[in-house]
């Protein structure tokens, strides 16, 4: 994938209690055992801040239907509550934390032009990561996606 064809970094979460310890390994198998030819995102960041790498970003990812041609993918460890009923922004400032430094990285050294998106800016019908990631990245704010 040349770094001018991407055009979004699009932020996900593992749709995964806070308390289920989740890393690039269990995204893998979860991502395998769908069929797929391993893990779909390019990063996930796990509950302390650690970034993990999936697949490399020179190769197109699997996280956005329509989308993977044209897109990088990042996964937050979390964004379902411990109930496992729903979803919920229960992600920590560690996480925030790195995924602030990955996407200022991201965005001025290997994607200049890409624009950090939601998932659900892309499927209305999910929540995904349960926060708008673009205004986050602008402004710090967080604003829930939460239906």
């Amino acid at each position: 994938m040349n770094r001018s064809d991407v055009k979004y970094i699009v932020v996900h979460c593992t749709y995964s209690p806070a308390s289920m310890h989740v890393d690039a390994s269990v995204v893998d198998k979860w991502h395998r055992e769908k069929g797929w030819r391993g893990i779909g995102y390019h990063k996930v960041i796990l509950r302390d801040g650690t970034i993990e790498d999936g697949r490399p970003l020179d190769q197109q990812g699997a996280h956005v239907r329509g989308m993977n041609n044209k897109s990088v993918g990042i996964a937050l460890a979390g964004g379902m509550n411990e109930s496992r009923d729903g979803p919920e922004i229960n992600f920590t400032e560690e996480q925030y934390d790195s995924l602030r430094d990955l996407l200022d990285e991201l965005t001025t050294k290997d994607f200049p032009n890409a624009e950090v998106k939601s998932h659900t800016d892309f499927d209305k019908g999910k929540t995904c990561p349960n926060f708008d990631a673009g205004k986050w990245y602008e402004t710090g704010e967080i604003v829930s996606t939460i239906k």
